[in-house]
């Protein structure tokens, strides 16, 4: 929500379109979980010293992200708080409202760190959410604010923060245990060692599908133990400028399949980003499939070619 408000909110243009012909792919899932990096709330009054504020007016926001099959959103991280406390709980209930599962945001600490849960086919989902960005935004008992710790698995109130957290994610009894974190920094193509380290931390908890984000390119795939992380899954809507040779116009949707209890494989559809959304051309697919086998060497994860996408067999 910025420069996309004055086009998918204005009169006689439907909201649903921002997806073009990418939807009835996001349609044909059971359901797609999301980091939404923006408030929905119509308060206009800025958060004072961010270099740059989204905000998405719900009236068309919450139908788009409904059109496009958005099950779940991750609230925690650097742009939940742009327009203040008040736009921030705004963006929870809105999404509450359209039966949207969300987590990462709240009044108090215990509310910003409760996971969510909810059903995607066949599987119960929990996901607890968390940033490593923005500290001072942290919840706290006076104001609302973000889930947040440090990516650091030795840090000891880290390991309390997001163990808790995933404890109480372990006893709803999921079939499928996701830690959906902001962490790292922007245009990075690869994880710093620390990260991946923490990511290897987050499985040896019990966690089975790390979703990453915050880069806004997409990295590795990286299969480890009994888990699997997506180091950061890039973007799908937003009105940036291109950054040069990272091609951050261009990503995947990660589709992520589980038969029975286990993962079987992980599907990447290439789209462009212009405004919206459109199916790769040719052209953008092969710069995608170069560029994530690349990024994912370091975990020896290999792809194998479907369609204009990949495939990871888990």
């Amino acid at each position: 929500g910025r420069t996309l408000n004055g086009i998918y909110g204005a009169d006689g243009v439907d909201p649903a379109s921002i997806w073009g012909d990418f939807r009835p792919r996001l349609q044909s899932l059971d359901g797609v979980c999301c980091n939404l990096e923006c408030c929905l709330s119509t308060h206009d009054e800025r958060y004072p010293g961010q270099a740059f504020y989204f905000r998405g007016d719900p009236e068309w926001a919450v139908p788009a992200l409904e059109a496009g099959n958005v099950r779940f959103a991750n609230l925690a991280n650097n742009h939940a708080k742009d327009f203040g406390a008040e736009a921030l709980l705004d963006t929870k209930r809105v999404l509450g409202n359209a039966d949207i599962a969300v987590a990462g945001t709240g009044r108090d600490p215990e509310a910003a760190w409760e996971p969510a849960t909810f059903s995607l086919g066949h599987l119960d989902v929990a996901v607890v959410s968390f940033s490593d960005e923005y500290g001072y935004w942290a919840a706290r008992e006076e104001p609302p604010g973000i889930a947040w710790a440090r990516t650091d698995h030795e840090n000891s109130t880290t390991r309390r923060l997001v163990g808790d957290a995933i404890d109480r994610a372990k006893a709803t009894d999921p079939d499928l245990l996701v830690v959906s974190l902001h962490w790292g920094e922007n245009w990075i193509e690869r994880p710093s060692d620390r990260l991946v380290a923490f990511g290897h931390w987050l499985v040896d908890q019990g966690v089975d599908l790390v979703h990453g984000h915050s880069a806004h390119v997409v990295q590795g795939i990286e299969r480890y133990g009994d888990g699997v992380v997506l180091h950061d899954t890039g973007d799908l809507v937003d009105d940036f400028g291109i950054k040069g040779h990272l091609g951050n116009d261009k990503s995947y949707l990660f589709e992520v399949t589980v038969t029975g209890d286990e993962f079987d494989q992980v599907r990447l559809v290439p789209f462009h980003i212009d405004d919206g959304v459109r199916p790769a051309d040719d052209r953008e697919a092969a710069f995608l499939r170069n560029t994530m086998r690349d990024r994912s060497e370091p975990f020896e994860t290999t792809y194998e070619r479907k369609g204009d996408g990949l495939v990871v067999d888990l």
